[in-house]
């Protein structure tokens, strides 16, 4: 696709995620918003994938959400591209839905592979699944997503740790660093430090990137897969707005979870411009 046709597509999930949370009062746009061009890239033009959904995500792309509390997002984007309907996108965090406030694998809902709550995990399993594509000689990648604040924990650096061990350069994380997490920045709740420095001194080869440029995430990751086999797993760090195209909620943490109002959906929808049709 066209820059400006995944733009497009961009706009409109920004619109469901916006929805969706003030549907239910519940949920987390800040970083829904935040994350949308990338993944938008990801399922419309840079991972080769089926909707026609196999579990074991054999001969394609895979993708691992580990800030799962960023739903909205995978939901909103996995139906546009055609893994479910998108009138499904209606029943986000109501009663027995499949579309959980976190992904959940026991609802079997199409285009999750991972229940992801708990930060923290996301890493090993893009890890684990990255050794099993090269163990079966299958040439597709492993894309994860991971929070700065997530970085927080040590379970993150464990597979840091496994993945340049054993090589595993067919896979790609990625870093949304907005720079803040629910109970504040992140440099006051507790700092990243140099990611840069920290990931190559793990053997990971990093990336730069403007993570709200669809031309830039488009272009990074053309570079990252150039870079395949040099033995390094590749580390976009990608720096995000909280909140992103809506002028009062970025940069601001205090949208990490918090669902618009009525009037705050209003003026953040007439923002963003209806392009492929509201659920």
């Amino acid at each position: 696709m066209e820059i400006s046709a995944l733009e497009k597509v961009a706009s409109q999930v920004r619109r469901d995620i916006l929805r969706m949370v003030h549907a239910v009062n519940s949920g987390h746009p800040g970083g829904s918003l935040g994350c949308t061009d990338y993944v938008t890239a990801l399922y419309f033009e840079l991972m080769q994938h089926q909707p026609k959904f196999q579990m074991d995500g054999v001969n394609e792309d895979v993708f691992f959400l580990s800030n799962g509390h960023i739903s909205p997002l995978i939901y909103s984007v996995l139906a546009r591209s055609g893994y479910f309907e998108i009138k499904e996108l209606g029943t986000f965090r109501k009663l027995n839905t499949r579309l959980q406030g976190h992904p959940t694998t026991h609802e079997h809902l199409p285009g999750i592979r991972i229940a992801s709550g708990s930060l923290g995990q996301g890493l090993s399993v893009a890890c684990g699944a990255a050794y099993t594509k090269r163990m079966n000689n299958d040439s597709r990648w492993v894309f994860s997503l991971h929070g700065d604040g997530e970085l927080q924990e040590g379970q993150i650096w464990e597979a840091t740790q496994f993945a340049a061990h054993h090589k595993l350069d067919n896979l790609i994380s990625a870093v949304d660093w907005n720079m803040q997490q629910i109970d504040g920045p992140t440099e006051k709740v507790m700092a990243n430090g140099d990611l840069e420095a920290k990931f190559t001194a793990f053997g990971w080869e990093c990336f730069h990137l403007n993570g709200n440029s669809m031309k830039e995430i488009v272009e990074t990751v053309a570079k990252a897969k150039a870079s395949r086999g040099n033995g390094k797993p590749k580390m976009l760090l990608m720096k995000t707005a909280m909140g992103f195209g809506v002028d009062f909620m970025m940069n601001d943490h205090q949208w990490h979870g918090v669902a618009p109002n009525d009037n705050q959906l209003t003026a953040a929808l007439n923002q963003l411009p209806e392009t492929l049709g509201d659920y």
